[in-house]
């Protein structure tokens, strides 16, 4: 196990690249698997997760070779229809290997999803679907196995996600393509990273648009090919860079980015009295003057993303005033509160008064718990002091690397590992702008 040494107090300054979107790359990995020719995927994430995916599809029976930031993955033949217990409980996208595994064989069997430990994340959506295309589905609780098959074979629906569901959305329309018919996915989550993962299928050679802003079509074809796909960089990594910038009182520009995608970041950032400067070969984020306290709402695409609610909670920390965060995604997204009361943050959580709390919130209101809480009061501004504190998620873990940044003296956080599922070297890419970050292990 390894841990940080953060000396905080540095002002970040100076250029730097943004990763290709996590979100994507995993994603790509699984459509890859829809065809037996090679597909090539550039500006891919050297993160633990995306090594996990390779693993799984090497297992299965594909060929996997990872050269710096590119990626050559050809699956002739898929060999087992079980994908490894060990490997799918780090990485929740493996549940969607699904699609490949019942497009080409007619069966699959899946271990229940994991990943981060930031709510239920419920899978019946996914499952719903799945089964009204044509596929028996039972889960094994004693094995933790989903056990999928193909009754004749798959055929083509008209189906409405009673919730956003961005997993949903991804898992139905990989499982479609191949499928003889049109498919109509309705109320399908509109983030940026379903569009490219369109546009990467189309590329193979399938049949999908998006008729509205929630309505994907998908007409079935009956071969993928191969193909070469860059993926786009990485919206969350993006607004992690920029919190850092300004709340270290710095200077940053991050390059070869557009604002797609970030407008809800981007108009929030300009209200809390952020600097923004949009350039042609990229963004700078820099500190500007004193930081105005906000009331934010996450939500679905285009709404303000739940993986930005604990980097824009550290900025709010540093505000005139009292601000509030609403988290609507997830029921229990708030985990890392405690380790940042370490710190000396004046964070208070509570629930909300809501009409209609089953169709307000976008997770199961059944997983709900009265411990759990959905919102949170930032009072500030806050000098934050060093601590040890422990990350217990992939986002918790990069806020509380923004928080020992604004911190005075030197913190260490536990749990690191975490934070490699999603962020590339983020310690020597910090370390590049300014940052005072020591890896060491135990």
């Amino acid at each position: 196990m390894e841990q940080f040494i953060v000396t905080g107090g540095k002002t970040l300054k100076g250029e730097i690249k943004v990763s290709g979107s996590k979100n994507m790359a995993l994603k790509a990995f699984v459509a890859a698997c829809l065809t037996d020719e090679e597909v090539v995927i550039e500006n891919i994430p050297l993160i633990s997760d995306l090594y996990v995916m390779a693993d799984i599809i090497k297992d299965l029976g594909g060929k996997v070779k990872i050269e710096d930031h590119r990626v050559i993955i050809k699956v002739d033949k898929i060999k087992k229809t079980r994908v490894l217990l060990d490997k799918a409980v780090l990485v929740r996208t493996s549940f969607l290997f699904m699609a490949p595994l019942l497009s080409r064989v007619g069966k699959a069997e899946i271990p229940n999803p994991g990943g981060c430990r930031i709510g239920a994340r419920p899978i019946d959506r996914i499952i719903k679907g799945i089964e009204k295309m044509g596929t028996n589905a039972v889960y094994d609780s004693d094995d933790g196995y989903f056990y999928f098959r193909v009754k004749n074979k798959l055929r083509p629906i008209v189906y409405k996600f009673d919730k956003n569901t961005h997993t949903g959305t991804e898992t139905l329309m990989l499982s479609s393509v191949l499928v003889k018919g049109k498919t109509v996915l309705k109320n399908a989550a509109e983030e940026p990273e379903i569009d490219d993962l369109i546009n990467l299928l189309n590329k193979m050679g399938a049949s999908i648009k998006r008729v509205s802003k929630r309505e994907i079509v998908i007409n079935g074809v009956k071969k993928l090919h191969g193909v070469k796909f860059a993926i786009p960089p990485d919206r969350n990594e993006t607004v992690t860079l920029a919190v850092a910038a300004i709340i270290t009182k710095g200077d940053v520009k991050i390059k070869d980015i557009t604002t797609r995608g970030l407008d809800e970041f981007l108009k929030m950032l300009l209200k809390a009295g952020g600097g923004i400067e949009i350039q042609k070969n990229g963004i700078r984020f820099f500190y500007k003057n004193r930081l105005k306290p906000t009331n934010i709402t996450t939500s679905f695409y285009p709404g303000f993303m739940t993986d930005w609610q604990g980097p824009w909670l550290i900025l709010m920390t540093q505000t005139e005033g009292t601000s509030i965060i609403h988290e609507t995604v997830y029921e229990n997204r708030f985990s890392y509160i405690q380790e940042l009361q370490k710190m000396g943050s004046k964070i208070e959580l509570f629930n909300p008064k809501v009409k209609n709390p089953e169709k307000f919130y976008n997770f199961n209101y059944e997983d709900n718990r009265p411990e759990y809480k959905h919102a949170a009061k930032i009072i500030g501004p806050i000098k934050l002091h060093n601590a040890a504190i422990n990350i217990s998620d992939l986002r918790a873990g990069a806020t509380l690397v923004l928080a020992s940044l604004a911190a005075r003296g030197k913190s260490i956080i536990f749990g690191v590992e975490h934070l490699d599922r999603g962020y590339e070297q983020f310690e020597k890419r910090l370390n590049l702008l300014g940052a005072d970050i020591r890896r060491v292990k135990d």
